[in-house]
């Protein structure tokens, strides 16, 4: 098919196409391997009636392949392989569905894209047990993922850069909004502790103070965790505990397995 032919599905969930250049050359030296997924313009326009922004005037809308049509189209590559069924767009839940199967195995994906898009099947299939089941997934999958966008606009900000990683943030999205500033300074501290100042040098004495452990002694404390599934015991530890800690976990664990 030509590849004027082909629009970009407006309401494709990975906002960010990433990596372009890369699937542009693999495209003009290996070619195209797996056709485009593709409905007609009429089957598209009739799950969203007055929605045609951005179409122009192509006859098909690719429901899963956006980041290969963006790479094709900047290496110039003039048609496309494509497998037309109308059937991923009979209705708006269906295209937004299609989309995010086509993109929930992707690491390229944005978490906070990825949420946005559970939270809308969530709304029009009524609950997360029902979009788990549509996906293949367990609730508690769907639920990690979801909580989020229980998170303060300024944390999902920081979600969105990578400053605040996605595992700790999950963690945080259970917390009331009042203590998650804080546990994510914690967490964003964890993972890049401030720098020690470089000491000046100084004559051996015969009794040195030896220098400070990297990871100071502290007086015990007590972790919560909401074992709801193991990803979430994992995030509360990583969060709470140091790498030597950690490993000395998982060695205790491995003994009783």
């Amino acid at each position: 098919m030509p590849i004027e032919a082909l629009a970009h599905n407006p309401f494709n969930l990975r906002e960010d196409l990433t990596e372009l250049e890369e699937l542009a050359a693999s495209l003009t030296v290996r070619g195209q391997l797996q056709p485009l997924a593709v409905a007609t313009r009429m089957a598209f326009m009739e799950a969203h009636p007055g929605n045609a922004d951005g179409l122009g005037r192509a006859p098909y809308v690719v429901i899963d392949g956006n980041r290969r049509l963006a790479a094709a189209q900047r290496a110039g590559l003039r048609t496309m392989q494509i497998h037309v069924n109308d059937t991923l767009a009979s209705s708006a839940a269906d295209i937004l569905e299609s989309a995010l199967i086509a993109n929930v195995h992707r690491v390229d994906v944005a978490p906070m894209d990825q949420a946005r898009a559970l939270q809308e099947l969530v709304e029009v299939h009524g609950s997360q047990a029902q979009v788990a089941k549509r996906l293949g997934k367990t609730p508690a999958w769907v639920s990690q993922r979801l909580t989020l966008l229980n998170l303060t606009p300024e944390l999902q900000d920081k979600v969105e850069t990578g400053e605040l990683k996605v595992e700790p943030a999950r963690r945080i999205g259970r917390l009331p909004l009042e203590d998650q500033a804080s546990a994510a300074e914690e967490a964003v501290n964890a993972v890049n502790p401030p720098r020690q100042r470089t000491r000046p040098t100084q004559p051996p004495t015969p009794n040195p103070t030896p220098e400070p452990h990297p990871y100071p002694a502290t007086s015990p404390r007590r972790i919560t965790i909401t074992a709801d599934s193991p990803d979430t015991i994992a995030d509360a530890l990583t969060a709470h505990l140091t790498p030597d800690d950690l490993k000395a976990v998982t060695e205790l664990l491995l003994t009783r397995i």
